[in-house]
């Protein structure tokens, strides 16, 4: 009954992620909970092999949170830095369901199309079949005041502190990670129809690992 009752939920989000142009809210993260940090940082690595079985949304809500998450309402601030705080990373999202981009100061999921473009986010096979592959892209015109030559800089920096969040998240809650720098830039960022000022950094895959495959891990 259980799983019956989480298949319904899932489904239930998907439709409604597919249907809605405008965003729609995950559920509320829990905060708490774990395994505590240095158990962490030991399991902390990076796997290549995954199943396709979708994450839940409340795990899924878990893993955005975490990832890029507003940790500090009063303020806005998020559980990564950024310099000058001009929060310049944009956090997509790509699933079977299509591409949504994270908004962070609602936790929810805004829709850009339907399209599965899993395939896009990488060179290797398993991005195809793994159910999250996320993307993070830098958007230059808010970084206002900092120099042209540090905006790369600067934001890579941003979006390897949410790498690392993705992993410490993963390590904790069992589930495989890798993040990756190989893809077809210009291919990738006409299926997530980006703007000139925006430029893609690196994409993350996300999913449960895949059976007896756990011990195939890399860096």
């Amino acid at each position: 009954m259980i799983e019956g009752a989480w298949l319904i939920s899932l489904f239930g989000v998907c439709w409604a992620l597919a249907q809605d142009p405008v965003s729609t809210p995950l559920p509320k993260p829990q905060i708490n909970g774990g395994k505590p940090l240095m158990e962490t940082l030991l399991a902390r690595r990076s796997v290549r092999s995954f199943r396709s079985e979708p994450l839940s949304p409340q795990l899924l809500s878990h893993l955005l949170w975490a990832a890029y998450g507003v940790n500090r309402p009063n303020t806005g601030h998020r559980t990564v830095p950024s310099a000058m705080n001009r929060q310049e990373i944009d956090l997509y999202v790509a699933t079977a369901e299509g591409v949504f981009l994270y908004e962070g100061p609602t936790h929810s999921l805004r829709r850009v199309h339907g399209e599965d473009i899993r395939a896009l986010t990488g060179r290797q096979s398993f991005v195809r079949e793994a159910p999250v592959n996320l993307i993070l892209v830098a958007d230059y015109a808010r970084m206002t005041n900092v120099p042209e030559e540090k905006k790369p800089i600067w934001s890579s920096i941003s979006a390897g502190a949410i790498v690392q969040n993705v992993y410490l998240f993963c390590a904790s809650e069992g589930l495989a990670t890798v993040v990756r720098g190989l893809f077809d830039e210009a291919a990738l960022a006409r299926a997530l129809q980006l703007k000139p000022d925006q430029k893609i950094v690196v994409a993350q895959t996300v999913g449960w690992p895949a059976q007896g495959q756990q011990t195939r891990t890399g860096s």
